[in-house]
């Protein structure tokens, strides 16, 4: 036992080696090739321009925070709806055979239809009903428009969650008396949300770039400031500005996904996953 741990230990020394120096390669050749390039200097001033760089940043911080909020309320949002749908679809009463195919239909659609589209209609349409403020706010129906359509992503995470957790878990509460919705509320959904929060948070990490679509409708977040900027200062740099700080949000949750993923596969299966 103890020479084949000492043997995986020697593996994974001798892989993040070869990783380490594979990585400096290619760093390297980038430093050196990507300089020597015909119109190298013409990109470097329109889209590395430090100077815009220093400019740009506290604006586009300031409009940042406005993504942080829509993200904010659309996530709540999101789980909550799209627990209700998961749990419809999940429901096996013939009664409820109505609500079945609706949530179905909801699904489907808010899945079929891009994003972008889906602000545009709501974000523009709703506001176009006569609604007094602050019920007319394309911001305000942009998140909306948000909400619906990563339910309809997410109440499919929770439906594969829900259909992960063996018939042998509900026949043991219901032999216990339990209840249908004592059931899953005790016993189901506390194993499926456990089983599918690394994807959960994979839709947080595109829900937390796609927030940005909103600004096409109006509200000045950090990608329309960053149109701003471009067009006042005819420079690209305010979009490479914007690109840093969302990697500057996406990278740790991404990585929290991963650990959070092969922690999973450690559990269920006792087996190290490589990263």
């Amino acid at each position: 036992m103890n020479s084949r741990r000492e043997h995986e230990r020697r593996q994974r020394r001798r892989s993040s080696l070869i990783a380490a120096v594979s990585t400096l390669v290619v760093l390297a050749a980038v430093v050196v090739l990507v300089p020597r390039m015909p119109r190298w200097d013409r990109v470097k001033k329109s889209f590395f321009d430090v100077e815009q760089m220093r400019d740009s940043f506290p604006r586009l911080i300031d409009a940042f925070w406005l993504d942080v909020k829509i993200f904010a309320w659309t996530t709540p949002a999101i789980f909550i709806l799209a627990l209700l749908i998961a749990l419809a679809r999940n429901s096996r009463s013939p009664a409820l055979f109505p609500v079945r195919a609706l949530a179905a239909v909801y699904t489907d659609v808010m899945r079929g239809v891009p994003v972008i589209l889906w602000i545009y209609l709501v974000g523009f349409g709703v506001p176009g009903l006569g609604l007094e403020r602050p019920y007319n706010s394309p911001l305000l129906w942009g998140s909306v428009a948000l909400a619906m359509t990563y339910s309809g992503y997410v109440a499919e995470v929770f439906r594969a969650g829900i259909a992960s957790v063996h018939e042998s878990q509900r026949a043991a509460a219901r032999s216990l008396g339990l209840s249908s919705g004592q059931t899953m509320r005790f016993v189901v959904l506390p194993q499926a949300i456990r089983r599918v929060v690394p994807p959960l948070l994979n839709d947080l990490v595109s829900l937390q770039k796609d927030v940005a679509l909103v600004s096409l409708i109006g509200p000045i977040e950090i990608l329309r400031q960053a149109n701003i900027d471009k067009a006042k200062f005819a420079n690209f740099t305010p979009f490479i500005v914007a690109a840093l700080i969302f990697l500057a949000v996406t990278i740790p949750l991404t990585r929290l996904t991963d650990y959070l993923w092969h922690r999973q596969q450690r559990r269920t299966t006792g087996t190290r996953v490589a990263a």
